[in-house]
């Protein structure tokens, strides 16, 4: 839903700022249009990303199909810093250096649309930070933590195209305000390329972020220890030594854990122990696929939040006192 507002409101937007930059020829007007055009089209490759990323794993995919969501994320990033940034700055400096030989009009209109723009923009932002927030509370996270960090690349991508959209919106507003009292063009041109300069500083933060996420990026702490928790509060484990956690969609990981099982059971009783409760972890909404495999006697233990780690199963090795 909030992809679809976000859509919905951009495409509105971009007829409208087309339809006032031509108007009244303002180059940050245009720059708006454009990277209004550029966030429609971009809600387009998010609407693919959701869709195919939920698919479920199968035989080729056993980790199944959430880094898709990632991939499209990124190619939304990559066309907000080509349409929107680029043009952007290319068409102010364009007009920083060759003005128009009249000054734009119809100031009223170009005033309008913004506002109008800043109100269905404004109404896409609420509603990605509705779930922002609903998403950073569900994981005792800082809201902007949580955009910034989390693994859910769609809504980071419509909560920053939002937010930048909003303080290209002021900047264009400023920018047709000095051109009119003024009457100088270069007011107008210059609040092009400081639109293109944020959107491009955007596209940058949403890149190196789902870049990061398809090449392996692990959970954060408070992830981490909710795992850790998982894990210890299964009756049959008695301690965690290893846990590794990785990004395969969104708010969906891999998990790989080295445990101690209560009781000194035969190998192949082991085996089907460990397989039953991989097959139990992996109800876990958080968790797409894990695997299970014993803990060396003398490993440490890890402890998690406030669930501490149990007492050693053994003595550790040589006398050393075993760290918690």
């Amino acid at each position: 839903m909030t992809v679809v507002i976000a859509f919905l409101a951009n495409l509105l937007v971009a007829v409208a700022k087309t339809f006032a930059a031509v108007v009244t020829g303002s180059a940050s007007l245009l720059a708006e249009a454009a990277h209004s055009w550029a966030d429609a089209g971009n809600e387009i490759f998010l609407l693919v990303a959701d869709r195919r990323s939920v698919r479920p794993k199968d035989g080729a995919h056993p980790l199944g199909y959430g880094r898709e969501a990632f991939l499209w994320s990124l190619f939304a990033a990559v066309g907000v810093f080509t349409v929107g940034a680029v043009v952007s700055v290319m068409h102010g400096v364009q007009e920083l250096f060759e003005p128009e030989p009249e000054a734009p009009s119809a100031y009223l209109l170009g005033y309008i649309v913004l506002g109008v723009s800043a109100l269905l923009e404004g109404t896409s932002f609420l509603q990605s930070v509705v779930q922002v927030r609903r998403g950073a509370g569900r994981t005792r996270r800082r809201p902007i933590d949580y955009v910034l960090n989390s693994s859910d690349s769609t809504l980071r991508a419509v909560f920053f195209e939002d937010f930048a959209a909003l303080i290209g919106l002021g900047i264009a507003a400023l920018a047709l305000m000095l051109h009119q009292v003024t009457g100088i063009a270069a007011f107008d041109a210059a609040g092009s390329i400081l639109i293109g300069v944020l959107l491009g500083a955007v596209a940058i933060v949403l890149i190196n972020r789902n870049f990061r996420l398809l090449i392996g990026w692990q959970p954060g702490t408070v992830f981490l220890e909710r795992m850790g928790r998982l894990l210890l509060s299964q009756p049959e484990i008695q301690r965690v030594t290893y846990l590794h956690l990785e990004f395969v969609g969104p708010q969906r990981v891999y998990l790989v854990a080295a445990v101690d099982i209560v009781g000194d059971s035969p190998e192949p009783q082991v085996a089907v122990a460990l397989a039953r409760l991989a097959r139990r972890i992996e109800e876990d909404e958080a968790v797409e696929t894990a695997v299970l495999t014993l803990s060396a006697p003398d490993d440490r233990d890890l402890a998690f939040g406030d669930a501490p780690a149990p007492p050693p199963a053994s003595a550790p090795a040589d006398g050393e006192r075993r760290a918690p």
